[in-house]
């Protein structure tokens, strides 16, 4: 069933008139003879009326893609076969083609070509035409099989059956049929199986474009007629299982045949390509169907990613709290070298800090702070805008900094307030300069009072 024999088809079920020439006369039926190459030995006579060959009037050899002196040219010859697109607009131009009567091999053909272009609709029409063709031996089968019950059904080889590469459907139903008025069930079975082979291959192929076509409880029908045949079908049982799994999410008996149809496609053949794909479906299914159904299940993952990034979260620090010093790390800091150049890069950074505290950029300006503070520990400026950093972003450890800053520096907390008004950030200086008086009532009143009164 390949693209070659689609083409024969075509041919064939267009009857198109004869190729020869016009006014090449009429070659009766049953002649062997080409013009180009004669049989040899005198075997094959040309058709009555034909020029003789050169050869044969000279005696000097001809060339054998020359034509005889005499001959009409022939048209169309020495181009390409048509292609795919080509073939189909003739198909599809050949009047009442969907309705002639076909054997198996032409409809499955034709249903193939369709397939493999995409024409899912019309692949269904000569698919189906197909299985109708190879009804007969199916029904035969599996009256068969139902017969021999548990008993094994022998294979071709084992049923001397005789099927040579090739042999139609209809001609090895024909043998299997033969074998059953007989009464040898055994290989009336074994026939009608061998026979069904191609027949098998066609139905998944139209389960497959009915499934493409939008119509899956078709899809699942077409697969499951195959699955009755052959129940370890590998392509049947994985495309049945797909579309169970994608249409059926609530239906747990149905995720439960998807599962069990992925564990039966890797218990066949392990090492297939679908293999992988096969194995995390089936776990994939058995999820869906323990949680209830898809709808749970996503419910249930939504629900656990939540915890994890709870129980993550829990186990890390705030990023705000202080990072356990190591005595290296003491050390390091005070071992280092206070020389102009460093003094001047923290002032810098403290002169940063608020100015991101200005603009609401409270983790910028933590991250300045962050660095000063180790090495000026005493920086009354730092520590105000520290605190008020880590009040701002609302951390946990905001408290507990800000009650230090208030405590050893309050003019630096209150100076910090009148910077913010000076860059243009007057309402967080008023938020500063309220918190700084309800939480040191003692301190500044009237400078406190008079600021907040403007």
């Amino acid at each position: 069933m390949n693209l070659s024999l689609a083409l024969a088809t075509a041919a064939l079920l267009a009857a198109e008139p004869s190729s020869l020439p016009p006014g090449h006369p009429p070659v009766p039926p049953g002649t062997q003879a080409s013009p180009t190459a004669p049989s040899m030995g005198g075997g094959g006579a040309l058709p009555q009326g034909h020029p003789p060959l050169e050869e044969e009037a000279t005696g000097a050899p001809v060339s054998p893609d020359a034509l005889p002196s005499g001959h009409p040219p022939l048209s169309g010859t020495g181009k390409a076969p048509p292609s795919a697109d080509e073939l189909l607009r003739q198909l599809d131009s050949t009047e009442g083609l969907k309705g002639r009567e076909k054997t198996f091999e032409i409809a499955a053909s034709l249903g193939r070509l369709y397939y493999v272009n995409g024409r899912n609709v019309d692949a269904d029409t000569y698919l189906q035409q197909a299985e109708e063709r190879a009804k007969p031996v199916r029904d035969l089968f599996l009256a068969q099989k139902k017969k021999l019950g548990k008993t094994p059904v022998p294979t071709a080889e084992a049923a001397k059956c005789g099927f040579t590469p090739g042999q139609p459907l209809d001609a090895m139903g024909q043998v299997a049929s033969e074998r059953a008025k007989k009464g040898d069930l055994a290989g009336a079975a074994a026939c009608a199986r061998a026979a069904l082979e191609p027949a098998l291959e066609t139905g998944v192929m139209r389960a497959n474009a009915l499934y493409l076509g939008g119509d899956a409880a078709a899809a699942l029908a077409a697969y499951g007629a195959v699955l009755e045949v052959e129940p370890r079908h590998e392509e049947a049982l994985y495309g049945r299982s797909s579309v169970l799994f994608e249409t059926k999410g609530e239906d747990l008996a149905a995720l439960k045949q998807a599962h069990e149809g992925f564990e039966a496609v890797l218990a066949i053949n392990p090492s297939s390509a679908r293999a992988a794909t096969a194995k995390r479906m089936s776990t994939l299914a058995d999820e869906t169907v323990k949680a209830g159904g898809r709808a749970k299940l996503l419910v249930a993952r939504a629900d656990d990613r939540r915890i994890r990034l709870s129980q993550a979260l829990a186990a890390t620090p705030p990023q705000d709290a202080p990072r356990p010093l190591t005595q290296e790390m003491v050390d390091a800091v005070q071992n280092t070298e206070r020389t102009p150049e460093l003094e001047q890069g923290l002032t810098k950074l403290v002169e940063e800090g608020e100015e991101h505290l200005a603009k609401g950029r409270f983790q910028e300006a933590l991250g300045n702070y962050t660095r000063v503070v180790p090495f000026q520990p005493e920086n009354g400026r730092a520590k105000a805008g520290m605190a008020w950093a880590l009040v701002s972003l609302g951390r946990p450890m905001a408290a507990r900094v800000w009650g230090v800053a208030v405590q050893t520096a309050p003019a630096s907390v209150e100076q910090l307030g009148d910077m913010l008004l000076e860059k243009g950030d007057a309402k967080g200086a008023k938020a500063l300069w309220e918190k700084l008086s309800s939480d040191a009532p003692e301190y500044n009143k009237a400078g406190l009072q008079a600021k907040l009164s403007r």
